[in-house]
């Protein structure tokens, strides 16, 4: 049953959608991967431009959504980043900590949770896996494009399940 009192979802990633890693990277590079110091460096990320206006042209007509591959151990710093930077509050979504599922199981799963009470305007992601499975299960995506892409990134959100 969906509540028509209330604003549609837009659902927004954050990691190379709002916010660029590039800086971080080098965290991944290394073996082993230094996982704290990457999710550690994250308060630090600038954010992206193309990704900001959308999320606030968004907030316009709906209520925003952030939907992480975050650890939960990240919140408090991860919502800081949000607030410093002028994004809407909005809940945040994130992986438990020892949750290593690829992030198309798991963003998939918070979606359709969503899904079930209100409407999903959008969701907005770097991940083409992520993407290609919200479209297949009938949401509307837009692919985040504008953050320079990272193989190793790649490896950490589908075979890792770490971001």
């Amino acid at each position: 049953m969906t509540d028509n009192n209330r604003k549609p979802l837009a659902v927004f990633d954050l990691d190379n959608t709002l916010a660029d890693t590039a800086h971080r990277q080098r965290f991944l590079e290394r073996r082993p991967r230094d996982w704290d110091a990457f999710f550690a460096a994250a308060p630090h990320d600038p954010p992206l431009t193309e990704g900001v206006a959308l999320v606030l042209e968004h907030a316009e007509e709906c209520e925003v959504v952030y939907l992480t591959g975050r650890p939960e151990r990240c919140r408090a710093d991860t919502a800081e980043w949000l607030a410093a930077h002028g994004l809407p509050e909005g809940r945040i979504w994130m992986r438990r900590d020892n949750d290593r599922r690829p992030a198309r199981r798991t963003k998939l799963e918070i979606l359709r949770g969503l899904a079930r009470n209100r409407e999903v305007r959008v969701l907005v992601d770097d991940d083409e896996l992520v993407c290609e499975d919200a479209e297949r299960a009938g949401f509307t995506v837009v692919r985040a494009r504008w953050a320079t892409q990272s193989a190793v990134l790649k490896v950490a959100q589908e075979r890792e399940g770490r971001t």
